[in-house]
Parts: structure tokens; sequence; C-alpha cells
């Protein structure tokens, strides 16, 4: 019995997908609950499982295909459907190699009554060819199969040709690392690296670009031998790609921000040494009563937080000539995926403490990249934070993507000579962890009056370090 399964519902405001690859083809058997299709929505990348066990009849939408929630994707049998013509294909060969044996119909008739194999009786050309097939015992099928694949060194080169699309995804069965990104797994096929024989250090294992990286590096001993190793060419150089639908979506909407809103960005630059202090102090604690390390950005979501409960501009949207100013504050937080940019979102962030605030960092974050994240868990942010500086930079002007009317980006924490002034009035210089903080704002709503009182909340925040009370251990 062959049963449907359709595209389900991804989210409350996803209407469509679009296939990007399939992980079975017709004819593989799956099981329920296993990974059959990769489906990219304007809001996450996600695979589907299979609702139930069987055998894949046939595929109704092709991989770039877009089609509505509830469209039906494969058709998926107990496979009795595909027997038939399995158990034909001996039948139909049998001819060629018993031309010369069917001369001899007299020593023919002794096996044709000791020989009743069902597979042959159901087969549907037996009746116009009975002597062929009756001369076909499954004793002389065995060694022609057998000796299929010692082939002339002319052949075994021709049946070697689809090896190069079959060897990556070997590899990776091989490697517990599930899905290779096809960067990736190009990368390592112009290293000549074999990524069964890669340890991904990414979420859940999974090989990141520079696993491969490191991999050609350790494997060429020229490249490591030197002191300043070349960075390896990108994968992409030279080549053309359809924009995924991610991609085309987030490209949409940052013109479409950038048409329909006026942008701005100010900038402070705030001193975070005590916070550094802190950090250390509690650290052990920390890693101990939550399992990971607390890093600057707890303490930024939580400050930025707080700040929006007092100015309700920054945590507000835009309708038309309405402005609508949010009661919770809902924090999206950037997360840089292979797929693209992402922002899961923290709920009602100033009423958390700094280590709930970093585990739901570390689990959104982990989920996300490893593509495990609900669609629902991306909506709803009422303000972004995006941290630039993860990756080096100072500071940049980050992009506010409506509904939203304010983004803050947070750069790299560096120490840096700066003038302190004691408590008796007294100046002097000395080494302070110092990080800028860009606010970028819808000047249709907010002034820069009120992008500079919020900034300066936050920095004076920031600052003072008095998170003792609200650190969660």
């Amino acid at each position: 019995m062959s049963q449907n399964v359709t595209l389900p519902a991804l989210g409350e405001s996803v209407t469509e997908g679009t296939v990007t690859r399939w992980l079975k083809k017709v004819g593989d058997t799956v099981a329920v609950d296993e990974p059959l299709v990769e489906v990219s929505t304007d809001k996450v990348d996600t695979e589907i499982p299979s609702p139930v066990a069987g055998v894949i009849e046939q595929i109704l939408v092709q991989e770039d295909e877009t089609v509505e929630v509830g469209a039906v994707l494969v058709i998926i049998g107990d496979g009795s459907s595909a027997s038939a013509p399995a158990a034909a294909q001996p039948a139909a060969a049998a001819p060629a190699p018993v031309a010369e044996p069917v001369a001899a119909p007299a020593a023919v008739a002794a096996p044709v009554a000791a020989t009743p194999p069902a597979s042959v009786a159901a087969a549907p050309v037996a009746a116009p060819v009975a002597a062929p097939i009756a001369y076909v015992p499954p004793a002389p099928i065995v060694p022609v199969i057998a000796q299929a694949p010692a082939l002339t060194p002319a052949a075994a080169v021709t049946t070697q040709v689809p090896a190069s699309h079959a060897a990556p995804a070997t590899a990776v069965a091989g490697s517990d690392a599930g899905y290779v990104t096809p960067l990736v797994r190009k990368l390592a096929s112009e290293s000549g690296i074999d990524l069964s024989t890669v340890a991904g250090t990414g979420v859940g294992g999974r090989i990141r670009k520079d696993d491969v990286i490191a991999a050609a590096t350790t494997s060429n001993p020229l490249v490591s031998a030197t002191t300043h190793a070349a960075a390896a060419d990108s994968a992409l150089r030279g080549t053309s790609e359809s924009m995924s639908r991610l991609r085309k979506v987030l490209a949409e909407r940052a013109v479409a921000s950038m048409q329909q809103t006026a942008q701005l960005t100010t900038v402070v630059e705030v001193d975070v040494t005590k916070i550094a202090q802190l950090r250390q102090q509690v650290q052990s604690e920390f890693v101990a009563k939550t399992g990971g390390k607390l890093n600057f950005m707890p303490f930024f979501a939580l400050a930025a937080a707080e700040a929006l409960r007092v100015h309700a501009k920054l945590n507000a949207s835009i309708e038309g000539d309405v402005v609508n100013y949010h009661p919770t504050e809902n924090i999206s937080f950037a997360v840089d995926t292979d797929r693209g940019l992402l922002t899961p979102v923290i709920r009602d962030a100033s009423t958390l403490t700094i280590a709930q605030i970093a585990q739901q960092i570390a689990d959104l974050a982990s989920r996300t990249r490893a593509n495990k994240l609900m669609p629902d868990e991306l909506g709803g942010g009422t303000f972004t934070l995006t941290n630039t500086g993860s990756r080096g930079a100072l500071f940049d002007t980050p992009v506010v993507f409506l509904p939203q009317v304010a983004i803050l980006g947070t750069g790299i924490v560096t120490k840096r000579p700066a003038v302190v002034t004691s408590s008796d009035g007294t100046e002097a210089i000395a080494i302070r962890s110092l990080v800028y903080l860009a606010l970028s704002y819808d000047h249709r709503l907010v002034d820069g009056a009120d992008a500079s009182r919020f900034l300066v909340d936050i920095k004076n925040r920031l600052e003072a370090a008095d998170f003792n009370s609200v650190m969660g251990l």
C-alpha cells in the first residue's frame, strides 16, 4: 500500500518551501523518522523526516522546486511494486547466454522438470519464451553476477566514473558527521582529502571547512613546514551558483529595509574591564553549574534588554502610521551559519539571569548551526544583537531588519591604554578592556538623542558591572 508524504507546516507564517536536496532516491528503503529531504523556507532550512517506513516509489517534487505546504513530495510504498521489475531483469538477460544450449532440447527436458524456481514462474515473459527461461536455473546466474566486477582495465575505468559522486556520500556516512555542505565536499575533493578520515569539530561532529583545511595542511609536509602557510583558495573561486532560498530572502529583506527606512548608526566606547575581572572570578563556578563558559555576550544582552524597558522607542515597530511599543524584550541574536545569517530569539530577556541568557545563547546557536531549530524560534524578535567582534571587527554599521527599528552591534573586546580617573580625581593611563557598541536605528522613529541616551545607559550598566544579584549561580 502506498502513502503520500506531504510538505508539513514548518511554522505559523511559513506557507511554502523549496526542496534543496533529496536524501533518498527512487528504490531506496526508508525508516520511520529517517531524514528524507532537505527543505528551505524563508525562516529556516530543515530536514523532513519520513512519517512511514517503506520504499521510495515516486518523487514528485524536484530539487530547487518550490511548493506550498500540504503538497505531495514523495510516494512511499511497501516495495511490492518494485519487486516485479527486479525479478524480470534476469529473465530479460537470459536469452544471450542460453542461445546455443537451446539447440539441445533433449538435454533441456530434464532440468525443466526438476527446476521450479518461483521467480521464473512469476516472470511476465515466461509464456512467450518458455524454452530460454526454463533453461536459466539459479545456479548459472550466480557466477555471472559474481564475475561482473572482474572487468577489463578499460571497462573498469568506465565503471569508476560515477564514483566521484558516490565517494563523498560514503565518506560522510563513515564519519558520523551528518550533512557535509557542498562547499566542504568540493574543498575536500580539490585538496585530495578523504572525508572519512577527517574528525569534525563542528556541532555534533560535523566536518567544517577549517577541518578540511587543517587536514590538507597536515597531509602536505611542504605546507606545514613553512613559517607562513598561504590560506587555501575558496572552493567558490571562479564558479557560479544559484542563490539559495534563504539567501534570496535575506537579500530581499535587506534591500527592502534600506529602501523603506532612514537608517543611521551611533557608536560609543565602553570600558568592560570590571566585567572581564568578574568573568575570571566566577568562571570555574559558572562552568561547573552550567556546563558552558561565560563570555561577554550575556552581559551585553541583559544590559540592552534592561535599557529597552526604559527606552521603549528602541523596542518598537512601525506599521503604516502606527507605532507599536512591545510589552516584552525579545532579543534576536545573529548566528553565522553555512547557509547564511539566522537570528534565533531569546524571549523576555530582561527577566532572565546571566546564566539563563548564556545557556539560551549556547543552545539556540548550537541548534541553529546544526539545522535543528524550529521555525517559530526565529520569529517574534523585537530588537537584535549582533556580535561582529567574534570575527575580530572593531565595529560595523549593522542593518536594521523590518519590522524592528534598531540593532546593536558589539565589536571585539581589546586591551588598550586609556585614561582612568580615581575616586579622588587623579587621572592616569592604564591598560583597560574596551569595546565599541554600534547602534543602528530607524530615524523615522528614533532620533539621535534617543539613541545616545539608550547607549549611555548600556555603557553605565556595563562599566559598573553590578551583576552579582543576577548571575543566576
